[in-house]
């Protein structure tokens, strides 16, 4: 048997997941249930999250079924019956799912996805949904921080190396541009999103010639349409002296050189003295790219009147370092027609079919958002629609790129209290009368 890496598919997922379905079929509970993801809670260090992921659970949700080879690995355990492995023979997902929009700014115990089901499909997709929604969650919201943090300036994905493998790398890459990074340094995804890639070299390649200036031109004369070139491997203000006169030497040929790049030290400092190296030298029109463990307590905070135009941000943002998690879940609401809730300590749920509204200010700003119960009508705009019926999407994908600007909006309705990377403030979300009422229903028939 080989051990290389499979590609994800159905029996990604946890086990418990196939004994309740065959408990459930055991029973033949097969009724609709209505299952929803949300956060419980925001890490401490986040005042906001921004939803992504969805597009890959469609896809998830539209492809999901068993080989002949997953089902007969599943009979080969003896941990399932045939019962079981006769169901998941003939699996589609054939149910409905309602949606926050990528992009779209959530808060905590708002649901951002909404799945109606039997309960054996609704539970199966529990561990892929979650893991998918999580993953680029996180990731957009930490991206979205940097954006804040150095507005209009240019933010490239450098992090796929240090990634927790291969799909962290590549969805990191869209979550991040969703939130609004320029692009990415990971051809894949630049290939698979159509998201614009960035490079520059690394210090190997100056290592690699016995003189930093030939590294520096030979690299000028292969690429001649603006690259940067790195000028960090020995000296960088010495470095930067060379590139400016390279500059000067190289246009006269119809070459031009973009800028430089700093990856090492005290980047901010650094980034000042290469500034004024340039400019006393004819490279005015140099731009200044800087890389190594920046992320958006840094941009905010050490470089906020920099001389910096871009910033390549790596590993911090790709595991997102500072919240490497959300609590989030994904919980049964409903099953046959009854509101269900969960009442353990420190993860109560609220039970039902719900629906969010969203409140703005006359400027256009976030004011507050209504969890209410679905038919529950609140001021303010609904942020749940439907996405999904019969197993199927109801419209074509958006664009990346319409994600990407409906992302923009949503950070530019940010109140101020939120926008800082320490920023302490809340956001207020009601739950309203009807939830608490049929809440109160639900703890007095459980009673």
């Amino acid at each position: 048997m080989s051990e290389s890496m499979p590609a994800p598919g159905a029996l990604l997922t946890d086990h418990y997941q196939l004994t309740m379905i065959d408990a459930y079929l055991a029973r033949d509970m097969r009724d609709e249930a209505v299952f929803e993801f949300f956060v419980r809670r925001l890490p401490d260090c986040r005042s906001f999250l921004m939803a992504a992921g969805l597009e890959q659970l469609l896809d998830y949700l539209e492809e999901l079924h068993f080989t002949a080879e997953e089902i007969e690995w599943l009979a080969s355990t003896g941990h399932f019956s045939s019962r079981l492995t006769n169901y998941l023979a003939d699996f589609r997902f054939r149910g409905e799912v309602r949606a926050m929009a990528e992009g779209t700014l959530v808060f905590e115990n708002e649901p951002l996805v909404q799945v109606t089901a039997s309960l054996p499909e609704a539970q199966l997709i529990e561990s892929r949904l979650i893991n998918l929604l999580n993953f680029q969650t996180m990731i957009a919201s930490k991206a979205a921080r940097s954006v804040l943090a150095q507005p209009g300036k240019l933010l490239v994905d450098f992090g796929m190396r240090r990634a927790h493998g291969a799909e962290a790398g590549l969805l990191a890459a869209r979550a991040s541009y969703i939130a609004g990074f320029a692009g990415t340094a990971t051809l894949l995804a630049a290939s698979k999103f159509g998201i614009p890639s960035y490079g520059t070299m690394a210090h190997s390649f100056v290592q690699a010639h016995d003189a930093e200036i030939d590294a520096l031109e030979h690299f000028a004369r292969c690429f001649p349409d603006k690259t940067v070139l790195l000028i960090d491997t020995y000296d960088a203000p010495a470095a930067a002296i060379a590139v400016a006169e390279l500059a000067v030497r190289l246009r006269e040929e119809g070459i031009r050189i973009g800028g430089v790049r700093i990856d090492s030290g005290d980047l901010a400092q650094l980034a000042a003295e290469v500034r004024q190296v340039l400019d006393a030298n004819g490279g005015e029109e140099l731009i200044i790219f800087a890389s190594g463990n920046l992320d958006e307590y840094a941009l905010a905070e050490d470089f906020r009147d920099s001389p910096v135009d871009g910033y390549g941000i790596g590993t911090r943002l790709d595991v997102s370092a500072d919240a490497p998690y959300l609590d989030c879940a994904y919980k049964l609401q409903e099953y046959a027609g009854r509101a269900r809730r969960k009442v353990s300590a420190g993860k109560e749920t609220w039970p039902g079919r719900k629906q969010v509204f969203r409140r703005r200010d006359p400027t256009g700003r976030l004011q507050g958002d209504v969890v209410a119960v679905e038919d529950d009508t609140q001021g303010g705009e609904p942020l749940l629609s439907a996405v999904m019926r019969n197993g199927k999407r109801l419209a074509v994908s958006p664009p990346l790129e319409v994600i990407r600007k409906r992302a923009a909006v949503q950070l530019d309705s940010l109140p101020p209290a939120l926008r800082e990377p320490r920023a302490r403030g809340t956001y207020p979300v009601e739950i309203a009368a009807s939830l608490r009422a049929l809440a109160a229903a639900v703890d007095r028939a459980h009673r």
